[in-house]
């Protein structure tokens, strides 16, 4: 006997944001209804992945991920390029080397890498800081000059430093990344400031920031799942914008991602940081996430299957 599903109209819907340039740049947000509920309205743009690289070497990376990257991870340019070979809809730059508790390094290195890797690859790029408010300004401003061409995402955009790098994404036409602490409201408020700033609505991301499997993954979650029922529902415009989640990060910096099987009696250590993130998407993609970065690509391809299934029915 068929069963005859109730449905529920949703009186809001998601900004379509444009990621990129070219080619290969692509559309994200545009839902009507809750995340693959195909059966009550349209979800016209899957859910897309990036993989994260570093402008330096990674130091203290689980070996899971050395072994799969190689001696790519020695230059971001080589890396870059490894991640568009393995099916990266977009390639996430993040300045670690910049951070002032590591290297420290200045504008000038950071500009230089972002230029490079934005020459080596056709796919969208996104770059990030290290959420040092200060920092983040004296880097990012002069990467979306000197790629103004580019339509760059920048961030982490933080209520600190919102002025500056919003500035400097409204001149440049960059979308930026609005990061808050895992909070509705203070990712609504930021929102606002933005767009008090004169950001466009096209040109604006929510990074609710994430939490890892075990975490503070389920305070993501939740927070995530109200910001969607707000934005679709109650027509939450300031909440209307569809949403990018660094998870890769989160994940991979955990013990259980990294400690040898002999240190650690989760399973096989190879398949264990791979897990974890897997189960990582899969909660965020079912809470609304537009743009996922992870950093195995064995979860990113894990991540589009199960995309491809859930809008297949």
């Amino acid at each position: 006997m068929a069963v005859d599903l109730p449905k529920r109209a949703y009186s809001g819907a998601i900004r379509e944001i444009v990621v990129g340039k070219g080619d290969k740049s692509f559309c994200v947000g545009g839902e009507t209804a809750y995340p693959f509920y195909t059966f009550e309205g349209k979800i016209p743009n899957p859910p897309k992945f990036g993989l994260d690289i570093l402008d330096i070497e990674p130091e203290g990376w689980a070996g899971a991920l050395l072994e799969v990257y190689g001696d790519s991870v020695k230059n971001p340019v080589t890396w870059a390029k490894k991640c568009v070979e393995l099916g990266a809809d977009m390639v996430q730059l993040t300045l670690q080397g910049t951070d002032p508790n590591d290297k420290n390094l200045g504008a000038d290195h950071a500009v230089l890498v972002a230029k490079q890797v934005s020459e080596a690859i056709d796919v969208p790029l996104a770059i990030w800081g290290t959420a040092n408010a200060e920092k983040d300004v004296e880097v990012l401003r002069p990467i979306a000059e000197e790629l103004s061409d580019r339509r760059l995402l920048i961030g982490p955009v933080i209520e600190e430093n919102h002025k500056q790098l919003g500035a400097a994404c409204l001149a440049y036409k960059h979308v930026a990344i609005a990061s808050s602490p895992i909070d509705i409201n203070l990712a609504k408020q930021l929102n606002v400031l933005l767009s008090n700033l004169g950001v466009t609505d096209e040109n604006i991301l929510i990074d609710p920031t994430v939490g890892g499997l075990g975490y503070g993954l389920e305070y993501t979650y939740s927070v995530m799942e109200r910001a969607r029922m707000a934005a679709l529902t109650q027509q939450d415009d300031k909440l209307q914008f569809p949403i990018y989640c660094n998870l890769g990060i989160e994940v991979w910096k955990t013990k259980e991602a990294k400690l040898p099987d002999s240190e650690m009696n989760l399973g096989e250590h190879k398949q264990r940081g791979v897990l974890m993130e897997a189960i990582t998407t899969s909660s965020l993609l079912a809470s609304g996430a537009d743009i996922l970065i992870v950093r195995h690509p064995d979860t990113m391809k894990l991540g589009k299957q199960l995309v491809a299934e859930m809008l297949a029915g």
